[in-house]
């Protein structure tokens, strides 16, 4: 993923979001400057995870302001070091490069993300998988040079792709059971990032903050003005950058808001639009009118994950899984020029944010 350079305005502006990996400008923040009798909103942007940050909160008691920044910096490092299948030093990388079926130690954190993929597998009905590397590399999304594979390649690669392939031996330990396997965590890791730094502020005593890496974000309180974060997910439409929704975020309880999304990042050819997202059962990129699903839930690596699976399975079988587990989710479909939005049952009768 390549790093994208974004302006953060204040007042009164907004924060125009363009996302590498699987998320793409699907957010837009707003943020407002108090007076100067107000408790100081605090920033802190940079990059992390091939995309930008973009951290405010406050509090009522003194913050060191230097220690928040450096706890954060190193939670973003020790996740990198961890997670990311960027680096061949990282621990997954190193796992993806061991050719065995023996036990191998990876830590707590990649077998907790590997559970909850699992479940939402098995919830997806195979459509989310995280052994999928080697088709993003096959189709080029990797190298951002589209390679049409042939039937047979695809089948060879499917052959040595499966999460059933994938066993937790204990909760620091994997096992391939297929010599080759490989393991992509980036449809989960950026939702569990945002977790982990929001966990940071909370450690402080910091209970009013908003984190956002790379459009996918997790609130908590309110603005110094007692008013409510706001956030808007983005018209799924290329080449444009304007509101679709806006979210105002409860105030009494953390929540994060994630969204996957196929106009960002794709290739066309002879006059078919291929995306990045591949349908695991098939090793093809998705071919459904599904152009975005936001999922709003109190875990934000839970959230990232269904998210993904749910736009990997189009909007009928997306929405029966939605209801069936009860996921909040909005879905916006394309039909020739027109946006259609259906919601989840558990996204109408959630009461906790307004949806405008």
């Amino acid at each position: 993923m390549t790093p994208h350079q974004h302006q953060f305005k204040m007042i009164p502006n907004y924060l125009k979001l363009k996302c590498s990996g699987k998320r793409y400008g699907l957010i837009l923040l707003f943020t407002l400057l108090v007076a100067c009798s107000e408790p100081t909103i605090y920033k802190l942007e940079g990059s992390a995870q091939g995309t930008s940050y973009h951290i405010s909160y406050w509090a009522d008691v003194p913050v060191n302001e230097k220690e928040v920044e450096a706890l954060v910096k190193s939670q973003f490092d020790s996740i990198d070091k961890t997670l990311s299948n960027y680096r061949p030093d990282s621990t997954i990388e190193v796992f993806n490069s061991t050719e065995t079926m023996e036990s191998q130690e990876v830590g707590s954190e990649i077998v907790s993300l590997v559970r909850t993929a699992k479940t939402v597998f098995t919830a997806s009905h195979g459509c989310y998988d995280l052994t999928i590397k080697p088709l993003f590399e096959l189709w080029g999304f990797r190298r951002d040079k589209l390679s049409i594979p042939d039937d047979a390649s695809i089948t060879k690669l499917l052959a040595q792709i499966g999460m059933e392939k994938l066993e937790i031996v204990d909760e620091t330990h994997l096992r391939k059971k297929e010599l080759k396997l490989k393991v992509d965590l980036s449809s989960i890791a950026q939702g569990y990032s945002v977790g982990r730094i929001s966990d940071i502020l909370e450690q402080q005593g910091i209970v009013n903050y908003l984190v956002e890496i790379g459009g996918e974000l997790k609130t908590r309180g309110q603005k110094p003005d007692a008013q409510a974060w706001r956030i808007a997910v983005e018209r799924p439409l290329p080449g444009e950058q304007v509101m679709q929704k806006i979210m105002s975020m409860p105030k009494e309880q953390p929540i994060a808001v994630m969204t996957s999304g196929t106009y960002r990042h794709y290739f066309d050819n002879e006059g078919k639009r291929y995306s990045h997202i591949l349908d695991a059962r098939t090793g093809r990129p998705v071919s459904h009118d599904l152009v975005s699903v936001t999922v709003i839930h109190e875990n934000p690596t839970i959230a990232d994950a269904w998210s993904t699976a749910l736009l990997c399975m189009g909007p009928k079988d997306g929405m029966a899984a939605a209801n069936l587990e009860k996921i909040p989710a909005l879905f916006i479909v394309q039909q020739d020029k027109e946006l259609v939005e259906s919601r989840s049952e558990p996204l109408t009768t959630l009461d906790i944010l307004t949806i405008h």
